[in-house]
């Protein structure tokens, strides 16, 4: 056979490799296929040497910072929380201090509670609890005042809860689902949490699974290159469940610690949008179990917060609240309020803008922020 035919029948074959080839990844993204930014992961507090991958685009060397201590977090941005909370202790030692305790000083005690966003509940409970005291114990002194409220606050904030973020030593990865609405910081919060996680030893994988929001996925990226976190994610519109999936599955696959999923802010009054919430945590399932589901709430919000927790109680089984804009609001009684409502504890605080403000939530710290200055 001519040998300019064997070349030309060659040819044509590569053609039809290439064609095929080309056809099978615009159906693939067509389909929202996720994707894997291919940015080398370092171990924690260790810069890569080089961001250099295949086609990433990227410059050649990226600094990835180390974030500050998990341990003692609270404590170090306790006073954050104290400046925003303090109508909360002055109010009430002042009202408790005036002297005698009349009907009138219990009304306006119950009043500072329930601007507080305590919660009439709550309210009730300490006003009951703080009368019987003062009867039975005697003595208005700002001392004592200040050890009783220190007392009770710490028992509605209840400290036997567990606070731990769901870890599971027997397989990895661990998977973290981070749920909420549009406007409260969820995105940011799941980047930050990374952060927490990394600066206490872990390795990390995100997946951008709010492929609804544009910016959503670059802003993940933001956080995932800054402490060497690898992020998987979708095209824009393309199906957050299949990049929920194949996140855990990477992480499976890269032996990482922890899975953080920021899914779409999904708002209450969709039921489509929940549903689609739903789907996400049934088709990881089917992989892994989800150890954690985190409900990011804006405690700026206070009461109304409480219900948009009721609806994604409903959808996914909550196992933990995470409080943003802690720090910008006078109601903290929220804390206690939304562990009442869905049963579940406050695991995470945000205490500013700062990428190291996200701290562990500790019921002791939060109460000495409100009465142990004064």
């Amino acid at each position: 056979m001519d040998s300019g035919l064997i070349y030309a029948g060659i040819a044509v074959l590569i053609l039809i490799f290439a064609i095929v080839a080309v056809v099978a990844a615009v159906l693939l993204r067509r389909r929202g296929a996720p994707v894997i930014e291919q940015r080398p992961v370092a171990a924690p507090g260790v810069a890569p040497t080089s961001t250099q991958a295949p086609d990433a685009g990227l410059p050649g060397i990226l600094e990835v910072e180390i974030p500050d201590p998990a341990a003692g977090r609270l404590h170090r941005l306790r006073s954050r929380l104290a400046r925003s909370n303090n109508a909360i202790g002055k109010g009430l030692l002042a009202l408790l201090s005036a002297g005698e305790l009349t009907d009138s000083t219990w009304d306006e005690i119950e009043e500072t509670l329930l601007t507080a966003d305590l919660g009439v509940g709550p309210t009730q409970e300490l006003i009951a609890r703080l009368r019987t005291r003062v009867k039975v114990e005697g003595g208005t002194t700002p001392e004592h005042i200040k050890k009783m409220l220190r007392e009770e606050l710490l028992y509605l904030v209840d400290p036997t809860m567990d606070r731990n973020i769901a870890m599971n030593a027997e397989r990895r990865p661990a998977v973290i689902l981070v749920v909420g609405v549009n406007g409260t910081g969820k995105t940011t919060t799941t980047g930050k949490l990374a952060r927490l996680l990394i600066a206490d030893g872990q390795t990390v994988v995100l997946g951008a699974a709010d492929t609804f929001r544009a910016a959503a996925a670059d802003q993940l990226q933001t956080w995932g290159d800054r402490v060497g976190a690898a992020v998987v994610r979708g095209l824009e519109g393309g199906d957050p469940a299949a990049v929920a999936f194949d996140a855990v599955r990477t992480g499976a696959d890269a032996q990482a610690d922890t899975v953080v999923i920021d899914t779409a802010g999904r708002l209450h009054t969709k039921t489509g949008l929940m549903d689609e919430l739903g789907k996400v945590k049934r088709v990881v399932e089917k992989q892994s179990p989800v150890d954690e589901v985190l409900l990011v709430l804006d405690a700026t919000t206070g009461q109304n917060g409480l219900a948009q927790a009721r609806v994604f109680r409903e959808v996914v089984a909550i196992t933990g609240i995470a409080l943003t804009k802690l720090d910008g609001t006078a109601r903290g009684g929220i804390v206690v309020a939304v562990q009442r409502e869905l049963g579940v504890p406050v695991k995470l605080v945000g205490l500013g803008e700062g990428p190291d403000d996200l701290a562990l939530f500790d019921p002791l710290e939060f109460v000495e922020a409100l009465v142990g200055d004064l």
